[in-house]
């Protein structure tokens, strides 16, 4: 770390390099919180699953009766709960890329 003092007109200017490595031996728990998040990613694929098989079923029944409230709302969903799973299995890869990106900025 280093430390830069000038003393024009009363004023202390500090300027520190700081850094950032996340390490998950570094707190005592980060193997329980790496385990909750695991939890709560298997849960949300669950639900993505359980909402992708009501829309699904939704959407089928809406067809076959011609009612196309019933079916827009089970096509929505399908893509929703299709997003949703998507977005929870590519986090870890965006937010990697995203942390990589932000720390080659200088």
């Amino acid at each position: 770390m280093s430390l830069l003092a000038s003393s024009s007109a009363g004023h202390v200017v500090a300027a520190a390099t700081l850094s950032l490595n996340p390490s998950e031996s570094a707190l005592p728990g980060g193997s329980v919180i790496q385990s909750l998040a695991n939890g709560i990613g298997w849960w949300g694929l669950i639900a993505a699953l359980v909402g992708l098989v009501i829309g699904a079923a939704t959407w089928a029944l809406g067809a076959h009766s011609n009612n196309y409230q019933h079916a827009s709302t089970g096509r929505r969903a399908v893509l929703v709960s299709g997003a949703a799973a998507l977005v929870i299995g590519a986090a870890p890869a965006v937010l990697s890329f995203l942390f990589s990106s932000g720390q080659s900025v200088h």
